[in-house]
């Protein structure tokens, strides 16, 4: 069965975590100390900076937590006023390292180069997820035609996809190549990108930090916050924590360069602080392992390290100290392979795995119905009477699998013959006959 295009909008539900309004350095749950050192390490890095720049370089209200640190570094000689603009108080004073703050910030930067945003304690964060996994959306069958609304696909595989959406802990997809599992995993974190959470931009750990937000992997949302603030104002805020970022749901994807090692804490020698590993970054969204058993690592080693976060739901991530802390493991994985699970996985990890989908080679009515698509959305000019040709030549006498990128692609070749020989895209069939020796290839 082809699934058909539905309308309508998804809702966005919110989530069970606002970051609580900070007023005093208390309230940050760091050290007077730890903070006053990022102040002189960014003023280091970055030259002379008013107050409320350092306010906004290390995302915390000026009034009553900047501040107070800049108070207390000026009256231990370690900072300067260099001058005023001529605004309201200390936030227009421009400031300047001195040579006792040099000193100080030298022997910080031996520690850690860390010098941002102020990071959040670990155990503030965990509790902030917790809260934040009952935001997540709980799809039907009229939402998850939606959000398929652009793929076609078996009735059989739908009615299955559905399910596995919403247990929200992890979906085993085989199959050929070529028929869709990517597309499918990309239109679920099309879903899980229609809904905002909060993260930190770091965290604190013992001395350490650790950095969460990642420009590359999350995005910044654009909703208003409960308080009627957008996300792009609140940095320096005091309606909230600015120390938390919000963004939409997280969809992470890896492929061949996933390693054992990219999925704990990586401490960087030089920098002296951590980035946090793929499925920390991916939490309360989706991870998807793309091309799974291509990894440089063994395919059951790395089944093994998910042994304990999906049966429990929280994972383990070690220090470079030794030191082993508890994370919540809130995310969605899809393992999407083209090699037979036979070859990558046992039967004792299947059972771990909740959702175990095929994704198989569309039927005849399939790719018909994917074809017309592709034809329309790409302006060629389709017709069933070329497309029995093509189905008749070119894949019942040789033998040959449908599949469901095939169109396509075969779309693609009859636009770059026809724009070479000046002649409108259509499935006559000299030009299916052209496409098909271009693009297959018998192995």
């Amino acid at each position: 069965m082809v699934v058909r295009q539905q309308t309508g909008q998804l809702s966005t539900p919110a989530g069970g975590f606002t970051p609580p309004q900070i007023n005093s350095l208390e309230d940050t749950g760091l050290s007077t100390l730890w903070l006053q050192d990022l102040v002189l390490k960014v003023l280091y890095f970055r030259g002379y900076l008013t107050g409320s720049k350092i306010a906004e370089e290390i995302t915390l209200p000026f009034a009553g937590v900047t501040d107070q640190l800049l108070t207390s570094l000026k009256q231990e000689k370690m900072i300067e006023v260099k001058s005023s603009q001529g605004g309201l108080g200390e936030g227009s004073y421009t400031f300047g390292i001195t040579g006792l703050g040099v000193v100080r910030a030298r022997e910080a930067l031996d520690r850690s180069q860390y010098a941002g945003p102020a990071p959040v304690p670990f155990e503030v964060y965990n509790e902030a997820i917790r809260k934040q996994k009952s935001g997540r959306l709980t799809v039907t069958t009229r939402t998850m035609r939606q959000i398929l609304s652009q793929l076609v696909i078996s009735e059989a595989s739908f009615q299955r996809l559905g399910p596995a959406l919403n247990s929200g802990t992890s979906i085993f997809m085989y199959g050929p190549p070529g028929n869709g599992k990517t597309s499918i995993a990309r239109a679920f974190g099309n879903m899980v990108l229609s809904q905002s959470m909060y993260i930190p931009y770091a965290l604190y750990l013992d001395g350490q930090v650790i950095k969460v937000y990642d420009a590359v992997s999350h995005q910044i949302s654009n909703e208003g916050d409960a308080n009627g603030s957008s996300t792009g104002s609140l940095r320096g805020s005091t309606r909230r924590d600015p120390r938390w970022v919000k963004i939409r749901r997280p969809f992470i994807v890896v492929g061949g360069e996933l390693t054992l090692e990219g999925l704990d804490l990586v401490f960087d020698d030089t920098t002296k602080f951590y980035e946090a590993p793929f499925q920390v970054k991916a939490n309360g969204g989706i991870l998807l392992i793309d091309d799974f058993g291509r990894q440089q690592v063994r395919p059951r080693d790395l089944l093994n390290r998910w042994i304990v976060p999906l049966e429990n739901r929280v994972d383990f991530l070690r220090l470079h100290t030794g030191r082993k802390v508890e994370v919540p493991f809130d995310v969605l994985i899809v393992f999407s392979t083209n090699l037979p699970p036979k070859d990558l996985v046992d039967e004792a990890f299947l059972r771990r795995l909740r959702h175990k989908i095929e994704i198989g080679d569309p039927s005849f009515e399939e790719y018909r119905e994917i074809f017309k698509r592709v034809a329309q959305d790409k302006r060629v000019e389709y017709n069933d009477q070329g497309l029995a040709y093509l189905l008749q030549e070119w894949y019942i006498k040789r033998n040959r699998k449908l599949r469901a990128s095939h169109p396509r692609d075969l779309c693609d070749q009859i636009i770059d013959i026809s724009s070479y020989m000046s002649v409108p895209a259509v499935m006559s069939r000299e030009m299916l006959d052209r496409a098909a020796k271009a693009y297959f290839v018998d192995i």
